[in-house]
């Protein structure tokens, strides 16, 4: 009998779940749970207002406070997220971007305060300026203010804070906007060298030291359900990285081209419908980012079965967490190496997407690279155009997403019975907030804020660094509205490319021609072509859904109206009268559906024009739905109403009925 061999096992990714939301206080409690309950790391959730530069009593603030995530509008409420959580022990993931040097600045901040080294702190700034304009929409400055700002913070972290990642390239809602995989790793590669080559030209960081900052890049990235796709990605991902930074750098030392990554699993996939399902969803999402040990990631966190229904509970977090443990302590998974060296499947899949990925990579450079890949609007317009073939494909039933388009029989869940099924933010939390604000603003100096804006103004004029003015502006206790305005006036603020204009269509055979037929029979009557506002009030970037609406009305034979993301209940109200259009669609995704929506309504009333019919897009639930028709909305679409062709005729038939009225 031979002797028991003693295995090795590879250490357990860092476990973590993305929270926040009402207030600093709330979340706290929540960060404290979570880590009782075994989460090795933290990854904060910032609400609209935080994640685009607003204080929360703000215009453009109304409704959103608290609602994506957690309110920090100065250091006090930083103080109060982190109180009880030494910052000296703890890896946090903050998503944060084009705020992302005020966010670190006000954690370094809380850290001394609480008498931690900057030299002991670790942890990711998202810091991804790029996807913003591609994706989530929460930038601020043009592209090139933007690019500078990550620069400061790539070469402030690595001598300050050399255990801290000073951005996360993101992938994650590439993939979400509807990035094929080869996209997908191109445009995330295309920012990382934007990044390394905007560090190195701007001087900060010697020759010598330049390895180590290559060696902070980290990446964040999205693991579909296709998950054979998803692994051989992972593997391309790592290989090209490896190839970038030794090719184009001169990156010696392995440790320094290693690809590290942390994911978040698909949360585009998770379905209204049935949504136990999602369950499954998750685990085999999660086999895409942990199977393979030469790629697999850093720090994994899950989505919650629910989130397509709303806010997720604690429950709910801690049973994602849960999939994290099990499969980590209960399986033998890091116990073996490499299960998928020497695969010729494998081999011959990530061959093929990392030729696809260098042909993208190589029209990005042709370009010039990501910053007028993104001015011109190319790869936006690539991201609206992949994503309206993925919607065709799902709607003409090629692509299989079970209990939606096909096996949509079935028993009601009783996971979702019942109130309180998910979390909804108290309405008061914003009121609260607004007066912690105030009193913040009453009891501070404001002599040494003036001082500290005045040299963050001076700093960014003259090109230094921006975090060591930063950090002193936190503890002198200036806002993130205040930093955002000041930098605001020096950069100035941008409007990214809708990537709709130059959008081509999707094939979508018939299936429009009657509502085509529809469209031009109502427009000959009107004697103009009918027209649609489609419009994103609040803060909330996430356009995806705006922007196919927008492209489908078009290929519908509507003219359409749509300006971008980010705008207020007046001005949409002042462009549908400036327009005379016949229908306005409003996208919200941010849970602010119910002030925003109620504030169009009245200011379409009062301009007159409260005949004109209203329609709105989002996750809504239905006790909400209730409350938004009520008030005048004549139709709620929420991811349940995946077929778009469906939609556009639902809404050329209120048009129809509003001019037979």
């Amino acid at each position: 009998m031979t002797e028991k061999q003693t295995v090795q096992k590879d250490r357990p990714w860092l476990f973590r779940t993305y929270s926040g939301h009402s207030s600093a206080v709330e979340t706290n409690k929540l960060f404290r749970t979570n880590l009782g309950r075994g989460q090795t790391g933290l990854s904060v959730a910032f609400d609209l207002p935080t994640q685009t530069g607003y204080d929360s009593d703000h215009v453009l603030s109304r409704g959103e406070v608290g609602k994506v995530g957690v309110p920090i509008s100065h250091l006090g409420d930083m103080e109060t997220l982190f109180k009880d959580i030494p910052l000296e022990k703890m890896n946090t993931s903050m998503t944060i971007n084009a705020p992302a040097a005020w966010q670190l600045a006000l954690y370094i901040a809380a850290a001394e305060r609480q008498g931690a080294k900057r030299s002991d702190l670790a942890g990711t700034t998202q810091n991804d300026i790029i996807k913003e304009y591609l994706s989530r929409g929460t930038y601020i400055f043009p592209p090139e203010p933007s690019l500078k700002l990550i620069t400061d913070i790539a070469a402030f972290t690595y001598r300050e804070i050399p255990k801290w990642n000073p951005m996360n390239v993101c992938s994650y809602h590439l993939q979400e906007a509807g990035a094929t995989p080869e996209q997908e790793l191109a445009f995330a590669l295309a920012t990382g060298i934007a990044v390394l080559d905007s560090v190195k030209a701007s001087g900060q960081v010697p020759d010598e030291d330049f390895p180590k900052v290559v060696g902070r890049i980290s990446f964040f990235v999205n693991a579909g359900i296709r998950f054979v796709t998803e692994i051989c990605k992972m593997r391309a991902f790592t290989e090209l990285w490896d190839e970038i930074c030794r090719e184009r750098y001169g990156v010696e030392e392995e440790k320094y081209r290693r690809f590290r990554y942390g994911v978040q699993v698909n949360s585009l996939g998770l379905t209204e419908q049935q949504p136990e399902n999602n369950v499954y969803r998750i685990l085999l999402e999660m086999l895409a980012v942990t199977l393979s040990k030469n790629a697999r990631a850093r720090a994994v966190q899950l989505p919650a079965w629910n989130e397509a229904l709303g806010l997720p509970r604690p429950w709910d977090q801690q049973w994602s967490l849960r999939l994290q443990q099990i499969m980590a302590y209960e399986t033998d998974l890091l116990e073996y190496g490499d299960l998928f060296d020497g695969s010729a499947e494998v081999t011959r899949k990530v061959e093929e997407l990392k030729a696809g990925a260098r042909d993208e990579l190589a029209r990005i450079d042709e370009m010039g690279g990501s910053i007028p890949a993104v001015e011109t609007g190319y790869m936006k317009q690539k991201l609206v155009e992949a994503n309206a073939t993925r919607l065709a494909a799902i709607e003409a039933g090629e692509q299989i997403v079970v209990g939606v388009n096909k096996f949509a029989e079935g028993e009601d869940s009783p996971l979702t019975a019942g109130d309180g099924s998910i979390l909804t933010v108290d309405p008061a939390a914003e009121a609260e907030q607004i007066e912690r604000l105030k009193a913040w603003r009453e009891q501070r100096d404001n002599a040494k804020v003036d001082a500290a804006l005045a040299e963050l103004k001076s700093a960014a004029r003259e090109g230094r660094n921006i975090m060591e003015p930063s950090i002193a502006a936190a503890h002198a206790g200036v806002t993130t509205g205040e930093w955002g305005t000041a930098l605001r006036e020096v950069f100035g603020e941008y409007r990214a490319p809708t990537g709709v204009g130059g959008a081509s269509s999707a094939a979508h055979g018939d299936q429009l021609a009657e509502v085509r037929t529809r469209v031009d029979a109502i427009s000959s009557k009107m004697g103009r072509r009918v027209k649609m506002l489609v419009g994103k009030p609040g803060l909330d970037g996430h356009s995806n859904g705006a922007e196919q609406i927008a492209v489908r009305a078009r290929d519908a034979g509507m003219e359409v109206v749509y300006e971008g993301i980010r705008l207020t209940p007046a001005q949409i109200v002042n462009a549908a009268l400036e327009e005379g259009v016949h229908v306005i669609g409003l996208s919200i995704l941010s849970g602010s559906h119910i002030p925003l929506v109620t504030e169009v309504l009245e200011r379409m009333k009062e301009a007159d024009i409260n005949d004109i019919p209203l329609v709105v897009g989002g996750i809504i639930p239905p006790e909400d739905e209730a409350v938004l028709l009520k008030a005048g909305v004549s139709r709620i679409y929420t991811p349940k109403d995946y077929e778009i062709n469906m939609i556009m005729a639902d809404i050329v038939g209120l048009i129809e009925q509003n001019e037979a009225a």
